[in-house]
């Protein structure tokens, strides 16, 4: 199941980028949606780019029929790998490992300057849930749940460029 969600921050892109490779802007992220044992495993920033990998505790509030066969509470390691295209523009991609969930996340993240000034951002992710019988409704849930989490993520961001 594939879906895109886009905001657009009220800053330039060279800030939105310094937002991106400075991995404290991450960890408040993911603190303020909740996550815990937050662990910065790699940073690594050069002109071609940025290779993130942090890890850190999710809970979510799981339906009753998905309480089956998922935790409540998963380890997750996100890698996030963008590059600058050379054109204004980055991109990249991006994988979410909830350890021993039967769940694959992936996708593409860009962003890209807009005419007045600010940056547009867009996240394309693909869920796919390997359950017999219940995997496209925990697909639906999974999506509902990222979709929730993307706008947090937006929110922590706008937050973080009005502040730094």
């Amino acid at each position: 199941m594939e879906f895109s969600e886009t905001h657009v921050f009220d800053a330039p892109i060279e800030k939105v980028w310094a937002m991106f490779t400075d991995q404290a802007s991450h960890i408040a992220k993911f603190e303020s949606m909740g996550h815990r044992n937050i662990d910065v495993r790699t940073c690594e920033v050069d002109d071609a780019g940025l290779r993130l990998v942090i890890a850190r505790e999710v809970t979510v509030d799981l339906p009753s029929f998905a309480k089956k066969v998922l935790k409540p509470t998963n380890t997750v390691v996100s890698t996030d790998i963008w590059k600058d295209n050379g054109d204004g523009t980055y991109g990249g991609t991006f994988t979410a490992d909830a350890k021993g969930a039967p769940i694959d996340v992936h996708g593409t993240t860009r962003i890209e300057p807009t005419a007045d000034g600010k940056t547009k951002y867009t996240v394309t992710t693909d869920v796919k849930v390997n359950v017999p019988l219940i995997g496209g409704k925990i697909s639906n849930f999974a999506k509902g749940n990222i979709e929730q989490q993307m706008r947090d993520e937006f929110a922590c961001g706008d937050r973080w460029l009005a502040s730094h």
